[in-house]
């Protein structure tokens, strides 16, 4: 009998850490948590856990921005980051090192995506989106089944849109102020309304302002990218699901009714991950059996 290949999977988060040991969405034999903190007691912890295993390859899905040229001499590390003392820091070939194992490394949305056109929402399309809203804003974009790249990894999670009017908040992000990531991220949420996201009231004012907001991402991704489906998770979105509605709405106002975009069928083209808060972990599998075919 012909088991299936086991893969030691890292999602590497803003606010916590998973490694996952598993084959697939249906297989997972393994979980352990971490923290994020500093770079060196978050990984060793990861280390720790992977130590316990046995697998046939490593999968990292991390938050970036990532190097992942593999030309250049810092191949898998996490360039200038908003994340405090992760700059630098090296990921993929330390783990390479450590386990000897084949190993793949992505930004945790491209991860996402490409788990979701394995095994969730996007199976069988030839272009989608995967977004986070969390800790950070990230989007992964999949074509052909394959990561969309040039000479980085795209950052649209930092794109700047039209802001609402009245709306004066100058945005927590720490490059480039009030970029989407500055304006809806969950840090954004707390420094913009005084009280974390998950404080504020579902029927808010609050929650307008982010729905225009993320509409104006969307906006651009379609626009720009013309995906087939746009996955929206992440801690935020998440645990405020009924937003898809006015999100929806927000978004076909702004499209108006444009050329190819006339009619599209927004409940098809927005919402939440097939694979719901798996999307991320299994987007450090889908890396590890990457590694495996090549």
């Amino acid at each position: 009998m012909t088991h299936p290949p086991m893969i030691a999977g890292l999602e590497l988060g803003g606010t916590k850490c998973v490694a996952l040991l598993a084959s697939g969405p249906d297989d997972v034999r393994d979980r352990v948590t971490v923290p994020t903190t500093d770079p060196a007691t978050t990984l060793a912890a990861l280390e720790a856990a992977l130590d316990r295993w046995e697998f046939d390859a490593v999968g990292v899905a991390s938050f970036g921005p990532l190097e992942l040229d593999p030309a250049k001499s810092d191949y898998g590390a996490i360039t200038a980051t908003t994340k405090p003392g992760w700059t630098g820091t090296d990921v993929s070939r330390r783990f390479a090192a450590r386990f000897g194992k084949p190993l793949a490394i992505q930004t945790d949305v491209n991860g996402a995506a490409l788990a979701e056109g394995r095994w969730g929402a996007a199976q069988g399309l030839s272009s989608h989106v995967y977004i986070t809203i969390g800790t950070g804003v990230g989007v992964g974009t999949v074509t052909g089944g394959q990561p969309v790249q040039g000479m980085a990894h795209g950052e649209a999670g930092h794109m700047r849109i039209a802001r609402a009017a009245g709306d004066a908040f100058a945005g927590w992000c720490p490059f480039h102020g009030d970029c989407v990531e500055g304006l809806i991220a969950g840090p954004a949420l707390a420094s913009r309304f005084g009280v974390k996201g998950e404080a504020l009231p579902d029927d808010g004012p609050e929650w307008d302002l982010f729905v225009h907001d993320l509409a104006g991402l969307l906006h651009n991704l379609v626009t720009a990218l013309a995906p087939e489906r746009i996955a929206i998770g992440g801690g935020v979105m998440s645990a405020r699901e009924a937003l898809f509605v006015p999100l929806r709405a927000r978004l076909a106002a702004s499209i108006g009714g444009y050329g190819s975009f006339a009619g599209l069928d927004m409940d098809a083209l927005v919402g939440p991950p097939g694979l719901g808060a798996m999307a991320g972990p299994m987007g450090a599998i889908a890396m590890g059996l990457a590694a495996l075919e090549g």
